[in-house]
């Protein structure tokens, strides 16, 4: 499984962007999306989550400002930021929890629990 994100970037204070991460590969299924981010100097922290029956958590940073969503079908994970704090700067990372499909020694499908996997990271920057 490939987590790619994009949508990062640089923006004034106030402004909005949109992260985009999608998860690729085959025999798969998500169980749960997010992404982190993590500040130079600092440890690497939950912004927001969603499971894929669409319940979400949100750091209370990220309260009322950040919008997590799920495009189940394409394993797709987004996160709008609107009024952006230069303090939101940071690497942010994909990240997902995942189950693997595969079929038993009689033919059944079967699921089972799998590594989380993380994407490459994308730059936010938010100016003063």
């Amino acid at each position: 499984v490939q987590l790619q994100a994009s949508g990062g970037g640089l923006v004034q204070g106030g402004g909005s962007l949109r992260l985009s991460c999608a998860a690729s590969g085959s025999l798969f299924s998500v169980n749960d999306m997010g992404w982190y981010r993590q500040a130079p100097g600092k440890e690497r922290e939950l912004v927001a989550s969603i499971t894929s029956d669409g319940r979400t958590h949100y750091a209370d940073s990220a309260k009322g400002r950040f919008t997590i969503s799920m495009d189940n079908a394409k394993n797709i994970v987004y996160l709008q930021m609107n009024r952006l704090k230069p303090e939101d700067t940071a690497v942010y990372y994909c990240h997902a929890d995942i189950y693997v499909n595969y079929y038993d020694d009689y033919g059944q499908p079967q699921t089972r629990p799998d590594d989380d996997y993380w994407g490459q990271g994308t730059q936010v920057t938010v100016s003063s």
